[in-house]
């Protein structure tokens, strides 16, 4: 085995941290490789964001056409063809696959099939799944080999009858009941799916909220609004353990409430696991703790030329967050010195209906963090446009610092939520007032206008609320 060829850059690991890495260190003229065991584009791109959210259109769709009475349109003898639903998020997520194919091209950067691993600082052992191993050679390579669900103990994943998030993608039949282990974005949004085709649904959270992370408002909103789907929720809620049977499984659960629940199939949805095994990091003295390699605010590891990028290093487990960490670690071994990435304002989006999405501190945060705060909350059912589009659910809600003005975080459930989280986000980023809020004019009718009135609501100065 010898080594066939050199780069200034080799990355282990295509997802949205690796490949986004990629491109961005060619196109500041590094020789670049990046080494993939499977699809292009990761478990986001292959069996995470793109394919659920092709899953969830269809669910919002197939609600949408059973309510088109509400506007006059008369629809009859609409059912799901389960594998076409099934089928048509595979096929969006391998064209998009195919398309970071097109753009390694298109920026030179090579793609070398197979496991990598390090065996030293500046070579990476690649093992394709057929074919002999060989070795690459690089200045700096970048560690971006993601996360998978993690697996508790009595709970883990048969494929079958408890499965993860990816075995629920490719369901072969609609099961007609489902308990959900973990109420975080994975877990209310296939919650929201199953419910919508028929799927009997219980859900269950160890603390106190469905999505806990969010302000509590919002997770209060949304278990409303689930309530309404029958969704069942159990919060405060753990698994003791589960017994899998030839027909179904049973869910012995403790807590708050101790009973027994039958189901066809269990979903764990419980978090994930950084993906540090077997690339060789403890021969190079490179620290991993609880499956985490710790990395500074460069995403450099502490090992001369070797970084880390994406679920690998830890929350916050976002797509968009690998893109920018990747972004990052590229400028900074390059030398252009970039700002280190700001994970306060770094959004968060949950695409069930009705979306959830914030960025920022929550009402409970800033008041734990010291700051005074006025909150302004506006409900979409206040809007001309919702009312317009008959989506009524939801509220924005702002947080705004008594001192100066400026925003503290923003907390949206609705329609639309994931796109109007953007405006905040860059709000937050440039230290927006809320007296530049205010002044903004917003378009007429949008959704956009729940911002601006939830600020006039925080300052006195609403007119249509």
């Amino acid at each position: 085995m010898s080594t066939i060829e050199k780069y200034d850059v080799v990355i282990i690991g295509s997802g949205p941290g690796g490949y986004v890495a990629g491109i961005r260190a060619a196109q500041l003229g590094r020789n670049t490789a990046v080494v993939e065991s499977d699809q292009l584009g990761g478990i986001c791109l292959n069996w995470g964001c793109i394919p659920t959210k092709a899953l969830l259109h269809t669910a919002g769709l197939y609600e949408d056409i059973h309510r088109a009475g509400e506007f006059g349109l008369n629809v009859a003898g609409v059912s799901p063809d389960w594998m076409t639903v099934i089928r048509r998020s595979r096929e969006v997520a391998g064209r998009l696959s195919k398309g970071i194919e097109y753009l390694f091209k298109k920026y030179g950067v090579r793609h070398h099939p197979g496991r990598g691993r390090l065996v030293d600082a500046a070579t990476v052992e690649v093992s394709p799944k057929d074919g002999e191993v060989y070795q690459l050679q690089a200045e700096n390579v970048i560690i971006a080999t993601g996360a998978r669900s993690r697996a508790l103990t009595g709970m883990e994943p048969d494929g079958r009858r408890v499965i993860t998030s990816r075995e629920a993608m490719v369901l072969p039949e609609v099961p007609e009941r489902m308990v959900i282990i973990g109420a975080g974005a994975i877990g209310v949004e296939f919650a929201y799916f199953y419910s919508v085709f028929g799927t009997e649904v219980v859900l269950i959270e160890m603390l106190p909220h469905i999505l806990p992370q969010e302000d509590e408002e919002v997770s209060r909103e949304l278990a409303r609004t689930f309530k309404k789907r029958k969704i069942s929720m159990l919060t405060g809620t753990g698994v003791d353990h589960i017994d899998r049977q030839e027909t179904g499984v049973e869910v012995h659960t403790s807590g708050q409430r101790q009973e027994v629940i039958p189901a066809e199939v269990v979903l764990v949805a419980v978090g994930v696991q950084g993906n540090v095994e077997d690339l060789g990091l403890e021969e190079l003295g490179v620290k991993v703790e609880d499956g985490t390699i710790i990395v500074d605010e460069f995403y450099h590891t502490g090992k001369a030329g070797i970084y880390a990028v994406g679920d690998v290093v830890g929350p916050p487990l976002l797509a968009h967050a690998a893109s920018a960490e990747g972004i990052t670690a590229v400028e900074h071994l390059a030398g252009l010195k970039p700002q280190p990435l700001d994970y306060g304002n770094v959004p968060a989006c949950t695409y069930c209906r009705p979306q959830v999405a914030s960025v920022g501190l929550t009402e409970k945060g800033a008041r734990e963090a010291g700051f005074g705060v006025k909150i302004g909350k506006f409900h979409f059912r206040a809007l001309g446009r919702s009312q317009a589009t008959g989506e009524i659910d939801g509220f924005v809600k702002v947080i705004y610092n008594t001192s100066d003005g400026r925003l503290l975080g923003t907390h949206i459930i609705g329609e639309s939520a994931t796109d109007l989280i953007s405006e905040a986000a860059l709000a937050l980023k440039r230290e927006t007032t809320c007296y530049e809020v205010l002044k903004t004019v917003h378009p007429h009718p949008t959704l956009s206008e729940a911002i601006v009135e939830a600020t006039a609501v925080a300052y006195g100065e609403s007119i249509n609320y």
